[in-house]
């Protein structure tokens, strides 16, 4: 089948990044749907089986939409996973630096509604699937409507395959590295200058997950990052920190966990617990939520069905 559109009225500009270096953003279309792109100005021509060839010219305009300045190849990538018309038709609804910020997958935007009428919210799944990001956007959006007062994000410090005693510095340099994705998160959020300003006011603190015991934080947008490498003692600890006019997110990957051989893991055993618990929402991501390089949902699955042959029968 082909499909023929022009895009009115034309503007060079956004052409130019719609297509991307040398058409590469068309070619990575190309390759992931099966289908041929050509282009004359702002008349294309799509050549490929209906439904990819439909699927394209979605992707196109949602490309188009959002083409007032240069796309990066990521965005293509995480188009192609979700779905093009309906990334570009609506978004979270997020007050943060990133306009673009949207939810990529169904899941995602069902993990953005728990997280807006949930005081608790769970985010469980592998890597890649936004969990820990979207949950920042969140907090980051929190506290510029004034919805809350601070931000105060935290994780386990576990070793995973390296010792605290061997890395060099105090104690905040040596759980810096458990952080830092917590960090980066804010800085693409914020902006490194007006995330500076706010830890000296005091308004974003993010510390090991054992500095929480024995607070009671109100007012406040909570985030448990890693929560697979939590006890259930610290679990329970960290639940039971909310405050008046607060809301917390837990998240983390069952598939990793690098707790003792034979340790419960708290995110486990508080899902188990909790699950029927009134107020808290559990979200499920899958390897079809990963939005990162295509490669990382196929190692995803590869893992899993390791795993389950491991297992054996069940």
């Amino acid at each position: 089948m082909i499909l023929r559109h022009n895009f009115t009225p034309p503007d060079n500009r956004r052409l130019d990044h719609l297509c991307g270096p040398t058409d590469a953003h068309l070619r990575t279309i190309e390759a992931a749907l099966g289908v041929s792109i050509a282009h004359r100005h702002e008349q294309f021509k799509i050549d490929g089986p209906k439904a990819r060839a439909q699927k394209a010219l979605e992707l196109l305009q949602a490309l188009y939409e959002i083409a007032a300045r240069a796309i990066d190849p990521a965005t293509v990538q995480l188009l192609l996973a979700g779905d093009g018309a309906a990334l570009a038709a609506g978004g979270a609804g997020l007050q943060t630096r990133r306009s673009d910020l949207q939810p990529r997958t169904p899941t995602q935007a069902v993990y953005l509604e728990n997280i807006a009428s949930h005081d608790i919210t769970f985010g469980i799944g592998p890597a890649g699937t936004g969990k820990t990001y979207l949950a920042v956007a969140c907090a980051v959006d929190a506290l510029e409507r004034s919805a809350v007062q601070r931000i105060v994000l935290t994780r386990p410090a576990v070793e995973a395959g390296e010792k605290l005693g061997f890395l060099p510095g105090d104690l905040s340099q040596k759980v810096d590295p458990y952080l830092r994705p917590l960090y980066d998160a804010l800085y693409d959020l914020m902006g490194f200058d007006r995330v500076q300003k706010a830890f000296e006011r005091q308004a974003i603190e993010i510390a090991p997950l054992a500095f929480m015991r024995g607070r009671t934080l109100n007012h406040a947008f909570i985030i448990l990052d890693e929560a697979q490498n939590s006890t259930p003692e610290q679990m329970k600890m960290f639940l039971t920190r909310i405050g008046f006019g607060s809301k917390a997110v837990v998240t983390g990957d069952v598939s990793q966990i690098d707790l003792p051989k034979g340790q419960l893991s708290g995110l486990i055993d508080g899902e188990r617990v909790l699950r029927r618990v009134k107020g808290i929402a559990h979200t499920h991501f899958t390897s079809a939520d990963v939005v990162r390089h295509p490669l990382v949902a196929r190692i995803v699955d590869a893992y899993d069905a390791q795993r389950k042959r491991e297992r054996g029968p069940e």
